[in-house]
Protein backbone atom coordinates (compact mmCIF):
# COMPACT_ATOMS: atom_id res chain seq x y z
CA UNK A 1 0.00 0.00 0.00
CA UNK A 2 1.35 3.32 -1.10
CA UNK A 3 2.36 5.90 1.29
CA UNK A 4 -0.74 7.96 -0.43
CA UNK A 5 -3.19 5.44 0.35
CA UNK A 6 -2.29 4.54 3.77
CA UNK A 7 -2.63 8.54 4.86
CA UNK A 8 -6.06 8.25 3.05
CA UNK A 9 -6.79 4.94 5.26
CA UNK A 10 -5.98 6.68 7.92
CA UNK A 11 -8.35 9.80 7.51
CA UNK A 12 -11.12 7.48 6.91
CA UNK A 13 -10.47 6.18 9.79
CA UNK A 14 -10.32 8.95 11.71
CA UNK A 15 -13.44 10.64 9.88
CA UNK A 16 -15.20 7.29 11.52
CA UNK A 17 -13.90 7.67 15.29
CA UNK A 18 -15.18 11.27 15.54
CA UNK A 19 -18.46 9.84 14.30
CA UNK A 20 -18.53 7.37 16.43
CA UNK A 21 -17.82 9.69 19.59
CA UNK A 22 -20.21 12.49 17.87
CA UNK A 23 -22.81 10.02 17.97
CA UNK A 24 -22.13 8.45 21.58
CA UNK A 25 -22.14 12.11 22.41
CA UNK A 26 -25.17 12.87 20.85
CA UNK A 27 -26.77 9.52 23.01
CA UNK A 28 -25.48 11.13 26.24
CA UNK A 29 -26.63 14.39 25.52
CA UNK A 30 -30.16 12.56 25.23
CA UNK A 31 -29.83 10.73 28.21
CA UNK A 32 -28.97 13.14 30.09
CA UNK A 33 -32.13 15.54 28.80
CA UNK A 34 -34.41 13.20 29.35
CA UNK A 35 -33.23 12.33 33.03
CA UNK A 36 -33.83 16.23 33.51
CA UNK A 37 -37.35 16.04 31.94
CA UNK A 38 -38.48 13.38 34.51
CA UNK A 39 -36.94 14.73 37.08
CA UNK A 40 -38.59 17.74 36.83
CA UNK A 41 -41.62 15.74 36.17
CA UNK A 42 -40.95 14.33 39.20
CA UNK A 43 -40.14 17.66 41.47
CA UNK A 44 -43.31 18.51 40.27
CA UNK A 45 -45.40 16.17 40.70
CA UNK A 46 -44.29 15.66 44.32
CA UNK A 47 -44.34 19.61 44.85
CA UNK A 48 -47.89 19.69 43.37
CA UNK A 49 -48.86 15.58 45.16
CA UNK A 50 -47.21 17.73 48.91
CA UNK A 51 -49.83 21.27 47.95
CA UNK A 52 -52.67 19.37 47.55
CA UNK A 53 -51.88 16.90 50.54
CA UNK A 54 -51.71 19.95 53.17
CA UNK A 55 -54.30 22.07 51.08
CA UNK A 56 -56.85 18.94 51.55
CA UNK A 57 -55.58 18.44 55.23
CA UNK A 58 -55.73 21.35 56.00
CA UNK A 59 -59.52 22.06 54.20
CA UNK A 60 -62.82 20.61 55.87
CA UNK A 61 -63.54 16.74 56.08
CA UNK A 62 -66.48 17.19 54.06
CA UNK A 63 -67.42 20.96 53.71
CA UNK A 64 -71.28 20.00 52.92
CA UNK A 65 -71.77 18.45 56.28
CA UNK A 66 -72.98 20.58 58.88
CA UNK A 67 -73.92 18.54 61.41
CA UNK A 68 -72.64 19.10 64.40
CA UNK A 69 -70.63 16.03 66.51
CA UNK A 70 -70.02 16.04 70.39
CA UNK A 71 -66.73 16.05 71.35
CA UNK A 72 -65.24 15.51 74.84
CA UNK A 73 -61.66 16.74 75.32
CA UNK A 74 -60.17 16.13 78.60
CA UNK A 75 -58.72 17.77 81.31
CA UNK A 76 -54.97 17.33 80.79
CA UNK A 77 -54.66 16.40 77.10
CA UNK A 78 -51.99 16.92 75.08
CA UNK A 79 -51.65 17.90 70.98
CA UNK A 80 -51.59 13.85 70.56
CA UNK A 81 -54.78 13.53 72.70
CA UNK A 82 -56.57 16.20 71.13
CA UNK A 83 -55.60 14.71 67.71
CA UNK A 84 -56.17 11.44 67.85
CA UNK A 85 -60.13 12.42 68.72
CA UNK A 86 -60.43 14.56 66.53
CA UNK A 87 -60.07 12.12 63.67
CA UNK A 88 -61.33 9.54 65.76
CA UNK A 89 -64.82 11.83 65.25
CA UNK A 90 -63.92 12.52 61.54
CA UNK A 91 -63.15 15.56 62.12
CA UNK A 92 -59.83 16.06 60.94
CA UNK A 93 -58.35 13.92 58.03
CA UNK A 94 -54.93 12.58 59.68
CA UNK A 95 -53.94 13.32 63.50
CA UNK A 96 -50.34 13.57 62.81
CA UNK A 97 -51.27 16.18 60.34
CA UNK A 98 -53.33 18.53 63.15
CA UNK A 99 -49.85 17.94 65.55
CA UNK A 100 -47.20 19.22 63.39
CA UNK A 101 -49.81 22.13 61.87
CA UNK A 102 -50.23 23.41 65.86
CA UNK A 103 -46.56 22.87 66.36
CA UNK A 104 -45.45 24.73 62.90
CA UNK A 105 -48.08 27.69 64.10
CA UNK A 106 -46.84 27.33 67.58
CA UNK A 107 -50.41 26.97 68.93
CA UNK A 108 -51.02 26.85 72.50
CA UNK A 109 -54.12 27.13 75.20
CA UNK A 110 -56.32 24.50 74.29
CA UNK A 111 -59.18 24.31 76.71
CA UNK A 112 -60.45 20.97 77.77
CA UNK A 113 -64.96 20.89 77.84
CA UNK A 114 -67.50 19.60 75.79
CA UNK A 115 -67.57 20.87 72.23
CA UNK A 116 -70.06 20.76 69.14
CA UNK A 117 -68.08 20.44 65.83
CA UNK A 118 -69.15 19.79 62.47
CA UNK A 119 -66.66 18.01 59.59
CA UNK A 120 -67.27 21.78 57.46
CA UNK A 121 -65.49 23.41 59.90
CA UNK A 122 -61.29 23.37 58.11
CA UNK A 123 -58.31 23.25 60.61
CA UNK A 124 -57.96 26.91 61.68
CA UNK A 125 -61.41 26.85 62.64
CA UNK A 126 -61.35 23.54 65.11
CA UNK A 127 -57.94 25.22 66.38
CA UNK A 128 -59.87 28.47 67.03
CA UNK A 129 -62.84 26.94 69.22
CA UNK A 130 -61.09 24.35 70.75
CA UNK A 131 -58.73 27.77 72.15
CA UNK A 132 -61.90 29.37 72.78
CA UNK A 133 -63.05 26.96 74.97
CA UNK A 134 -66.06 26.07 76.77
CA UNK A 135 -67.48 25.77 80.36
CA UNK A 136 -66.11 22.73 81.58
CA UNK A 137 -69.27 20.24 82.54
CA UNK A 138 -69.66 19.05 85.99
CA UNK A 139 -71.48 16.26 86.07
CA UNK A 140 -73.95 14.82 88.35
CA UNK A 141 -73.60 11.50 86.72
CA UNK A 142 -71.28 9.83 84.17
CA UNK A 143 -70.20 5.83 83.56
CA UNK A 144 -68.29 4.87 80.87
CA UNK A 145 -69.25 1.43 78.89
CA UNK A 146 -66.36 -0.43 77.37
CA UNK A 147 -66.41 -1.82 73.65
CA UNK A 148 -67.55 -5.76 72.66
CA UNK A 149 -69.71 -6.17 76.37
CA UNK A 150 -72.96 -7.94 76.48
CA UNK A 151 -76.00 -6.20 77.20
CA UNK A 152 -76.60 -7.61 80.34
CA UNK A 153 -72.93 -6.45 81.71
CA UNK A 154 -74.38 -3.16 80.17
CA UNK A 155 -77.14 -3.32 82.00
CA UNK A 156 -75.01 -3.94 85.48
CA UNK A 157 -73.35 -1.09 84.72
CA UNK A 158 -75.91 1.16 84.51
CA UNK A 159 -77.62 -0.20 87.68
CA UNK A 160 -74.55 0.16 89.16
CA UNK A 161 -74.03 3.91 88.99
CA UNK A 162 -77.69 4.56 89.27
CA UNK A 163 -80.58 4.39 91.39
CA UNK A 164 -82.00 1.98 89.31
CA UNK A 165 -82.70 -1.75 90.09
CA UNK A 166 -80.92 -3.70 87.67
CA UNK A 167 -84.40 -5.71 87.36
CA UNK A 168 -86.29 -2.75 86.72
CA UNK A 169 -83.74 -2.26 84.07
CA UNK A 170 -83.91 -5.38 82.73
CA UNK A 171 -88.22 -5.40 82.25
CA UNK A 172 -87.76 -2.07 80.84
CA UNK A 173 -85.18 -3.29 78.22
CA UNK A 174 -87.89 -6.29 77.38
CA UNK A 175 -90.66 -4.20 77.53
CA UNK A 176 -92.03 -5.39 73.71
CA UNK A 177 -94.31 -1.79 73.97
CA UNK A 178 -91.43 0.78 74.45
CA UNK A 179 -88.97 -1.61 71.71
CA UNK A 180 -91.59 -0.82 69.28
CA UNK A 181 -91.99 3.03 70.24
CA UNK A 182 -88.37 2.75 69.87
CA UNK A 183 -88.26 1.41 66.45
CA UNK A 184 -90.96 4.14 65.10
CA UNK A 185 -88.44 6.44 66.64
CA UNK A 186 -84.81 4.97 65.65
CA UNK A 187 -83.85 4.45 61.87
CA UNK A 188 -81.09 1.94 63.27
CA UNK A 189 -84.12 -0.33 64.16
CA UNK A 190 -85.83 -2.66 62.85
CA UNK A 191 -88.54 -5.17 63.33
CA UNK A 192 -85.74 -7.69 62.90
CA UNK A 193 -85.06 -6.95 67.00
CA UNK A 194 -88.38 -8.52 67.74
CA UNK A 195 -87.68 -11.62 65.65
CA UNK A 196 -88.46 -15.14 67.72
CA UNK A 197 -85.29 -16.13 69.13
CA UNK A 198 -83.51 -13.22 69.85
CA UNK A 199 -82.23 -12.59 73.78
CA UNK A 200 -82.30 -9.59 73.79
CA UNK A 201 -83.80 -6.65 71.27
CA UNK A 202 -81.25 -3.89 71.99
CA UNK A 203 -78.05 -6.27 71.86
CA UNK A 204 -75.77 -4.79 69.56
CA UNK A 205 -77.20 -0.90 69.62
CA UNK A 206 -76.20 0.24 72.73
CA UNK A 207 -72.81 2.11 71.68
CA UNK A 208 -69.82 1.76 73.93
CA UNK A 209 -68.91 5.04 75.23
CA UNK A 210 -68.40 7.62 78.29
CA UNK A 211 -72.12 9.06 78.91
CA UNK A 212 -72.08 12.39 81.01
CA UNK A 213 -75.88 13.26 82.65
CA UNK A 214 -76.50 16.93 84.11
CA UNK A 215 -79.03 15.35 86.57
CA UNK A 216 -78.84 13.27 89.02
CA UNK A 217 -81.38 10.75 88.39
CA UNK A 218 -81.85 10.34 84.59
CA UNK A 219 -84.82 7.94 84.02
CA UNK A 220 -84.01 4.42 82.79
CA UNK A 221 -85.22 5.95 79.19
CA UNK A 222 -83.23 8.83 78.95
CA UNK A 223 -80.16 6.77 79.68
CA UNK A 224 -80.64 4.12 76.83
CA UNK A 225 -81.85 6.58 74.50
CA UNK A 226 -78.91 8.08 74.84
CA UNK A 227 -76.87 5.21 73.76
CA UNK A 228 -79.28 4.26 71.42
CA UNK A 229 -78.64 7.75 70.03
CA UNK A 230 -74.99 7.83 70.33
CA UNK A 231 -75.33 4.45 67.80
CA UNK A 232 -77.28 6.57 65.32
CA UNK A 233 -74.52 9.46 65.24
CA UNK A 234 -72.01 6.66 64.58
CA UNK A 235 -74.07 4.78 61.93
CA UNK A 236 -74.62 8.07 60.32
CA UNK A 237 -70.73 8.76 59.92
CA UNK A 238 -70.78 5.71 57.29
CA UNK A 239 -74.39 6.17 55.84
CA UNK A 240 -72.48 5.78 52.13
CA UNK A 241 -70.96 2.59 53.12
CA UNK A 242 -74.51 1.07 54.24
CA UNK A 243 -76.41 2.09 51.50
CA UNK A 244 -73.79 0.45 49.18
CA UNK A 245 -73.32 -2.67 51.25
CA UNK A 246 -75.44 -5.96 50.27
CA UNK A 247 -76.70 -6.18 54.03
CA UNK A 248 -79.70 -4.54 55.85
CA UNK A 249 -78.48 -2.45 58.76
CA UNK A 250 -79.14 -5.17 61.54
CA UNK A 251 -77.09 -7.47 60.00
CA UNK A 252 -74.07 -5.04 59.35
CA UNK A 253 -74.68 -4.84 63.13
CA UNK A 254 -74.52 -8.19 63.65
CA UNK A 255 -71.46 -9.09 61.68
CA UNK A 256 -69.68 -5.80 63.32
CA UNK A 257 -70.83 -7.65 66.76
CA UNK A 258 -68.49 -10.52 65.27
CA UNK A 259 -65.65 -8.78 64.17
CA UNK A 260 -65.35 -7.22 67.96
CA UNK A 261 -65.73 -10.42 69.19
CA UNK A 262 -62.56 -11.82 67.81
CA UNK A 263 -60.16 -9.10 66.89
CA UNK A 264 -57.88 -7.38 69.13
CA UNK A 265 -55.44 -5.66 67.00
CA UNK A 266 -56.65 -2.57 64.40
CA UNK A 267 -55.44 -4.18 61.59
CA UNK A 268 -57.46 -7.67 62.19
CA UNK A 269 -60.56 -6.01 62.21
CA UNK A 270 -60.71 -5.65 58.86
CA UNK A 271 -58.97 -8.77 57.94
CA UNK A 272 -61.75 -10.69 59.49
CA UNK A 273 -64.28 -8.66 58.47
CA UNK A 274 -62.66 -9.54 54.87
CA UNK A 275 -63.09 -13.53 56.00
CA UNK A 276 -66.05 -13.14 56.74
CA UNK A 277 -67.59 -11.55 53.42
CA UNK A 278 -65.68 -14.42 51.55
CA UNK A 279 -67.49 -17.04 53.19
CA UNK A 280 -70.91 -15.63 52.89
CA UNK A 281 -70.07 -15.34 49.53
CA UNK A 282 -69.64 -19.26 49.10
CA UNK A 283 -72.20 -19.72 51.60
CA UNK A 284 -70.04 -21.19 54.15
CA UNK A 285 -70.73 -20.96 57.83
CA UNK A 286 -68.82 -18.58 59.41
CA UNK A 287 -67.83 -20.94 62.24
CA UNK A 288 -67.15 -18.28 64.96
CA UNK A 289 -66.58 -18.64 68.75
CA UNK A 290 -67.83 -15.74 70.31
CA UNK A 291 -71.30 -17.00 68.53
CA UNK A 292 -71.22 -20.31 70.93
CA UNK A 293 -70.24 -18.17 73.78
CA UNK A 294 -73.55 -15.97 73.28
CA UNK A 295 -75.13 -19.07 72.17
CA UNK A 296 -74.56 -20.78 75.49
CA UNK A 297 -74.80 -17.72 77.52
CA UNK A 298 -71.00 -18.19 79.35
CA UNK A 299 -68.12 -16.74 78.54
CA UNK A 300 -65.19 -19.92 77.48
CA UNK A 301 -61.47 -19.20 78.01
CA UNK A 302 -61.50 -21.87 75.13
CA UNK A 303 -63.95 -23.35 73.00
CA UNK A 304 -64.79 -27.01 72.97
CA UNK A 305 -65.93 -29.09 70.45
CA UNK A 306 -68.84 -30.04 72.63
CA UNK A 307 -69.44 -26.39 73.14
CA UNK A 308 -70.41 -26.73 69.07
CA UNK A 309 -73.84 -28.73 69.32
CA UNK A 310 -76.03 -26.15 71.15
CA UNK A 311 -79.11 -25.54 69.14
CA UNK A 312 -79.15 -21.63 68.75
CA UNK A 313 -80.25 -19.42 65.90
CA UNK A 314 -77.00 -17.63 67.23
CA UNK A 315 -74.52 -20.82 67.05
CA UNK A 316 -72.18 -19.83 63.73
CA UNK A 317 -71.18 -23.56 63.64
CA UNK A 318 -74.76 -24.97 62.52
CA UNK A 319 -76.36 -22.09 61.41
CA UNK A 320 -75.80 -21.06 57.30
CA UNK A 321 -75.08 -17.17 56.71
CA UNK A 322 -75.26 -14.29 59.72
CA UNK A 323 -76.93 -15.22 62.63
CA UNK A 324 -80.25 -13.72 64.05
CA UNK A 325 -78.42 -10.96 65.82
CA UNK A 326 -75.65 -9.03 67.23
CA UNK A 327 -73.32 -11.15 70.52
CA UNK A 328 -72.31 -7.60 71.61
CA UNK A 329 -72.12 -4.16 71.51
CA UNK A 330 -69.33 -3.36 69.24
CA UNK A 331 -67.10 0.01 69.14
CA UNK A 332 -66.97 2.10 66.32
CA UNK A 333 -63.78 0.80 64.75
CA UNK A 334 -65.53 -2.85 64.32
CA UNK A 335 -68.59 -1.48 62.79
CA UNK A 336 -66.18 0.49 60.40
CA UNK A 337 -63.75 -2.65 59.73
CA UNK A 338 -67.42 -4.40 58.65
CA UNK A 339 -68.51 -1.60 56.40
CA UNK A 340 -65.07 -1.61 54.82
CA UNK A 341 -63.28 -5.10 54.87
CA UNK A 342 -60.06 -5.83 53.53
CA UNK A 343 -60.44 -7.51 50.14
CA UNK A 344 -57.79 -11.04 50.83
CA UNK A 345 -58.14 -14.56 49.70
CA UNK A 346 -58.52 -16.16 53.57
CA UNK A 347 -61.46 -18.36 54.52
CA UNK A 348 -60.12 -19.10 57.56
CA UNK A 349 -59.10 -17.55 60.69
CA UNK A 350 -57.50 -18.86 64.12
CA UNK A 351 -57.55 -15.95 67.12
CA UNK A 352 -54.76 -17.10 69.04
CA UNK A 353 -55.31 -16.28 73.11
CA UNK A 354 -52.72 -13.52 72.65
CA UNK A 355 -54.29 -11.79 70.55
CA UNK A 356 -51.94 -12.74 67.39
CA UNK A 357 -54.65 -14.30 64.55
CA UNK A 358 -53.45 -16.55 62.14
CA UNK A 359 -55.26 -16.30 58.40
CA UNK A 360 -55.17 -19.07 56.29
CA UNK A 361 -56.59 -19.74 52.62
CA UNK A 362 -57.47 -23.46 52.70
CA UNK A 363 -59.15 -26.23 55.06
CA UNK A 364 -55.81 -28.34 55.09
CA UNK A 365 -53.60 -25.17 56.25
CA UNK A 366 -56.40 -24.00 58.96
CA UNK A 367 -56.09 -27.46 60.45
CA UNK A 368 -52.14 -27.04 60.67
CA UNK A 369 -52.19 -23.99 62.40
CA UNK A 370 -55.07 -25.49 64.79
CA UNK A 371 -53.16 -28.38 65.84
CA UNK A 372 -50.12 -26.22 66.00
CA UNK A 373 -51.40 -23.63 68.24
CA UNK A 374 -54.61 -25.62 69.74
CA UNK A 375 -52.15 -28.35 70.72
Amino acid sequence: MSSKDKQKNWQEIKKKKLKERQEEASIVRKIVLVCLFLFLIAFTAAGYYAYSYVTSALGPVDETDEQLIDVEIPIGSNSTRIGNILEENGLVKNASFFRYYIRYKNETGFQAGDYQLSRSMDLDEIIAALKEGTVYQEYALSFTVPEGRWLERILEIIADNTNHELEEIREKVQDEEYIESLIDRYSILTEDILAEGIRWPLEGYLFPARYDFVEEKPSIETIIEAMLQRTEQIIGRYFADVEESDYNIHEIMTLASIVEGEAQKAEDRYKISGVLYNRLDRNMRLEVDPTVAYAHGEHFSRTLYEHLDIDSPYNTYRVVGIPIGPINNPGEAAIKATLQPEENDYLFFYARTDGEVMYTKTFQEHQEVLREYRD
